[in-house]
């Protein structure tokens, strides 16, 4: 059903992974999607594919509208280059950002197992520079065109890492504070009737994703070092394999972008999985989507699998109780 017809909306990071997945399921829904990332006409001799241009004809063929928009998002006159033309385009109307171009996917697998003090503190801005600045850049930019019309809707997507150690030191800062950005933007845009929420998908079957795990597998790349315990590459591809597909957090979105209570959960964090539920949506068949506040989902990851093979999945672990567990007091 076309349920977000009229708006605008900017998917960051949409030549593949989640965030054409995103854009591609607002397209669909109705919307004008503006799609930016650093590679607008596809590549030779790329093994994983993904450019603006295709993910437009994908679009197209679905009957929606992607606009294809060339962006660097390390640079910030890139990013205000795109909403002024977003502004310009459509006489200042923004209805939903996405906040999702991340540019550490190599850097999270090969610094998975090695301590921070290991690595050349330049891995901070591998991974935040575009994964956490740019976010509030362009949440800056865009609260200036919502704010004056009193509606709209932000999204970060981010991940359980901000409450837990996931792969290494600066990735979980940087999803930390993209939850922080959604809870404080949220309380200074809420007399505004903008809203600000983090979005927590589960494990995302991202091409990247798989290829990375196969290719290390293929080389040997884990044998002759440690990796935290259910994250080595060759126990990460069977997870993966079956977890959400790249759009379902996209129809999450649209539910968001329709949602006449969304004010709500403005400042909060929403995950893929609650809001599969409360919008009745399906993934993809074969894939079901990861509920991360699951006890079997925790005893999984604590190294209980004989325990978690007969917990019943239904069974959930309290968020208050799951950030009590975060240790954050002394």
């Amino acid at each position: 059903m076309v349920h977000l017809a009229g708006k605008v909306c900017i998917v960051t990071g949409a030549t593949r992974g989640i965030g054409r997945g995103i854009a591609l399921q607002l397209a669909e829904s109705g919307a004008k999607v503006y799609i930016t990332g650093r590679t607008l006409e596809p590549r030779k001799g790329s093994s994983l594919g993904g450019s603006l241009r295709e993910t437009a004809r994908e679009a197209e063929a679905r009957g929606g509208t992607c606009v294809p928009i060339q962006c660097d998002h390390t640079s910030e006159k890139d990013v205000e280059r795109l909403f002024e033309i977003v502004k310009n385009d459509n006489d200042g109307q923004l209805d939903i950002l996405v906040n999702n171009a991340y540019a550490a996917i190599n850097a999270i697998f090969s610094s998975l197992g090695t301590s921070f003090y290991e690595f050349p503190p330049t891995l901070w801005d591998d991974t935040n520079n575009v994964g956490l600045r740019n976010h509030y850049i362009c949440s800056v930019y865009a609260a200036r065109l919502m704010v004056p019309r009193k509606k709209g809707l932000i999204v970060n997507v981010s991940s359980v890492g901000g409450l837990q150690y996931l792969f290494n030191v600066p990735y979980g800062i940087g999803k930390d504070a993209c939850d922080r950005m959604a809870a404080d933007c949220g309380a200074e845009l809420r007399k505004h009737n903008v809203a600000f929420v983090s979005l927590w998908p589960g494990p995302v079957a991202t091409e990247n994703v798989i290829d990375t795990i196969q290719t290390n597998i293929e080389s040997g790349r884990n044998d002759d070092r440690e990796v935290p315990k259910g994250y080595a590459d060759k126990d990460m591809l069977p997870t993966f394999k079956i977890c959400e597909t790249t759009e379902f957090a996209g129809k999450c979105i649209a539910g968001l972008g329709s949602d006449p209570n969304i004010m709500a959960m403005s400042g909060k964090i929403v995950t893929t999985y609650d809001l599969g539920r409360k919008y009745k949506l399906q993934d993809a068949h074969g894939h079901v989507p990861i509920d991360m506040c699951s006890l079997k989902f925790a005893l999984q990851h604590s190294g209980h699998t004989w325990l978690a093979s007969i917990t019943p999945n239904f069974l959930q672990v309290p968020k208050w109780l799951m950030w009590l567990s975060a240790n954050r007091f002394y």
